[in-house]
């Protein structure tokens, strides 16, 4: 790996700066759209239950394109990429802004998305090039602090928009942000020279892609009937197919994505099949509840996004509290009784009527937020620290893709149970659409908690740390 390190002190600190604003971009973009949907919905003629596309599109394009990223940089050097990266997300949002109809929307956020894909691991691997190992740690640190922002002031910025200038804004704040961005890259970003040609599985990224694309796309049309319902059916099982001719592929491939020999270590099975099937559940309340606060509840854009907040705030309350818990009790512990609590807060939702005491809806909201942030906090944690030091990186960009892609299967899955309910909703009026809502929070909350039997399969608190520290004196025996 070539570093950077001749770069002075301040275009280094530029650099940090440059790589903050893209991730600040990626995760601002990702939850700014919820709170627009019902006003979106209205303008194109679609009903609001049918949105979920908007959401789907970028996750999935993220989720497709992320494999590919470190392949592309060194193939074409950092800077370049990065820059494309930009590019892309600003032509897409342009492209979102201009949309006059549902499915150009989709198009356009697919393009945004994959822009976004590239933005925080091309980023994340400059920072790796410019900064010593010893410094890396505290580098990161500052590059994920505006991405903690994104989120919690993304609902509220949405609404604000939305009822102050129109749902179109939410698209052309990115394009100011991202011109500034691509002249920061251009002049701070190291060029990051192309390293060394190697190997990429071409074959296999194929059918990984078509895979991950083929399942989201057949959940998503399964609340369709007729032809659409068969579509989703072929869908299905085509991208289950390639999804096992990977795993195949990958068994005999010279260049495999990623190495067979991650999925050996255990707690990285357990975790990405957790991070997969918890997500489901927990990644549709973004795209939820500011739905069902104004389409069912009759809040305002501004107010529904303001609701939000007690979620994020709960979510970074409780990251102090995360690792004492994990000491304490063990991971297996930890995750599986907070999958519970998780799954029992999504379907607590289900009880959310006109009228109930504001209060005791935010105390609501800031729970999940507190259990959903210990989920994920133990989750990725657990996934990757048993990864050997030459898989890190590998294993990293797997769990990555996992998120992206159960983030857009759980908004998928989501948007099917509304969009099988929406005649019936339709007939019964307020009432109908409410029921609906209803009934989708609780199918939320049970596919959350169905993975607690996944984790059960981790080692329990004793028999880990043992491994752990036989692991260690091992290392330790083997140095000269």
């Amino acid at each position: 790996m070539k570093l950077s390190l001749s770069l002075p002190t301040g275009e280094r600190q530029a650099l940090l700066w440059l790589v903050a604003l893209g991730f600040f971009m990626q995760t601002l973009d990702a939850t700014i759209v919820n709170t627009a949907l019902p006003a979106m919905a209205r303008d194109l003629g679609e009903s609001p239950l049918q949105m979920h596309s908007v959401i789907v599109a970028y996750s999935l394009a993220m989720a497709v394109l992320i494999p590919a990223s470190g392949w592309l940089a060194d193939r074409f050097g950092t800077r370049r990429v990065f820059m494309s990266a930009i590019a892309l997300f600003v032509t897409g949002s342009v492209l979102c802004a201009l949309s006059p109809t549902l499915p150009l929307l989709v198009g356009a956020r697919v393009v945004q998305g994959l822009g976004g894909a590239l933005l925080l691991p091309v980023g994340r691997l400059a920072v790796l090039r410019a900064f010593p190992r010893d410094e890396f740690i505290r580098a990161m640190s500052f590059v994920v602090i505006p991405g903690l922002i994104g989120p919690l002031i993304g609902p509220t910025l949405g609404g604000w928009l939305v009822e102050f200038a129109s749902w179109h804004w939410i698209f052309w704040v990115n394009v100011p942000v991202g011109l500034a961005g691509l002249a920061a890259a251009r002049r701070f970003m190291p060029a990051g020279d192309a390293q060394p040609p190697r190997g990429f599985d071409l074959l296999g990224y194929g059918l990984l892609a078509f895979g991950m694309a083929a399942v989201s796309l057949g959940v998503e049309a399964m609340a369709g009937g007729g032809l659409s319902r068969a579509s989703a059916l072929v869908l299905l099982v085509f991208g289950i197919a390639s999804l096992a001719s990977y795993g195949l592929h990958a068994l005999r491939s010279r260049n495999p994505l990623f190495t067979p020999a991650l999925f050996g270590v255990r707690t990285l099975r357990v975790g990405l099949l957790g991070n997969f099937f918890s997500r489901l559940g927990s990644s549709a309340m973004p795209f939820m509840i500011p739905l069902v606060l104004q389409v069912s509840l009759g809040y305002s854009p501004m107010h529904a996004g303001m609701m939000m907040l007690p979620t994020v705030l709960g979510s970074m309350a409780v990251k102090a509290l995360v690792t004492r818990l994990v000491q304490r009790f063990g991971y297996r512990e930890v995750l599986v009784a907070n999958t519970a609590v998780l799954a029992l807060l999504v379907g607590s939702f289900a009880l959310m009527a006109p009228g109930a005491p504001l209060a005791l809806m935010v105390l609501q909201l800031a729970l999940f937020g507190a259990a959903n942030s210990t989920q994920f906090s133990a989750m990725n944690t657990v996934t990757l620290m048993d990864l050997e030091p030459g898989h890190a990186s590998s294993g990293n960009s797997l769990l990555s893709m996992v998120q992206m892609l159960a983030m857009g299967m759980g908004v998928a899955l989501a948007g099917a149970v509304l969009g099988s309910l929406q005649a019936s909703a339709a007939a019964q009026g307020a009432a109908g659409t409410l029921h609906a809502f209803r009934v989708t929070f609780i199918c939320m909350g049970l596919l959350t908690l169905a993975a607690t039997a996944l984790f059960f399969q981790l080692p329990p608190r004793g028999i880990h740390r043992a491994q752990a520290q036989a692991r260690q004196d091992k290392e330790q025996g083997s140095l000269p």
